[in-house]
């Protein structure tokens, strides 16, 4: 993945693949206040909870192929 770089002044845009507006409305001391225009099925997420979310997934998978496995080393049951 790329990371672009841009300095925009309060007021200023820039338009992500045609579609999406991110426009800087304030700033106040290290404060930067932002505006999106994006289309209704897009998914926006602050990182934090990006990060937390994506860890969960991790952790549901990993555990869903540990417990897979452990099916499949102790073989169907037979019945009696």
């Amino acid at each position: 993945m790329a990371m672009l770089y841009l300095t925009r002044r309060e007021g200023e845009a820039v338009i992500v693949n045609n579609e999406i507006e991110v426009r800087v409305l304030g700033v106040r001391g290290r404060t930067v206040r932002l505006g999106f225009r994006f289309p209704p099925d897009t998914t926006v997420l602050r990182e934090e909870l990006f990060e937390q979310i994506r860890r969960a997934n991790e952790e549901a998978a990993t555990a869903g192929r540990s417990l897979a496995g452990a099916v499949a080393r102790k073989g169907p049951k037979e019945d009696r």
